[in-house]
């Protein structure tokens, strides 16, 4: 845990293949890093692993990762494109929230979850596909996407969700599929 943690002169790293778990917290606040390779070796991202990495623009998670912590990309307000692989089947509490760059949200057809606050505050999102792999969306999931024009969801939710449920504007557009 912490191995990074506010380290602001950091800007590119390469994680070792030895490296199996980025633990909690370890580029937290790292605002200059640009670039970050993660290895086939890692496993796990931790809780706010890379929280606040502001500069940070582009990232590909490998197949080897299951698990993603809550918060883990939050505050990354650069973060425009992420690659989330199969291998993820929950998206975790606020795991982007604050990402104003993210203007597609990572929701592969092997997500079952998406747990509350997941996209808060990402306001460059501008529609949303939910596929029908997911059986749970947490609540807020989608507060202050203020660009947020549409969403997608499978209509096993169209009695149990709403707009005020996502967090979203009533004047955003729900369709069922």
């Amino acid at each position: 845990d912490y191995a990074f943690y506010c380290c602001s002169l950091l800007n590119e790293i390469t994680v070792p293949n030895s490296v199996v778990s980025i633990c909690n917290w370890s580029f937290f606040n790292c605002s200059s890093l640009k670039k970050i390779e993660i290895p086939s070796s890692v496993k796990t991202i931790g809780e706010s692993a890379f929280s606040k990495c502001t500069q940070l623009i582009e990232l590909t998670i490998p197949s080897s990762v299951t698990k993603i912590g809550e918060f883990a990309f939050s505050g990354c307000i650069s973060l425009c494109k992420i690659s989330i692989p199969s291998s993820i089947k929950s998206l975790e509490k606020g795991v982007f929230s604050g990402c104003v760059g993210l203007n597609e949200a990572p929701i592969h057809s092997e997500i079952n979850k998406i747990e509350s606050l997941a996209f808060r505050g990402c306001s460059s999102l501008k529609s949303v596909i939910i596929p029908s792999s997911v059986t749970e969306i947490g609540e807020m999931s989608f507060y202050k996407c203020s660009s947020l024009a549409e969403i997608t969801i499978p209509s096993k939710f169209q009695r149990n969700l709403h707009n005020k449920w996502l967090g979203i504007d009533e004047k955003i557009e729900i369709n069922y599929i």
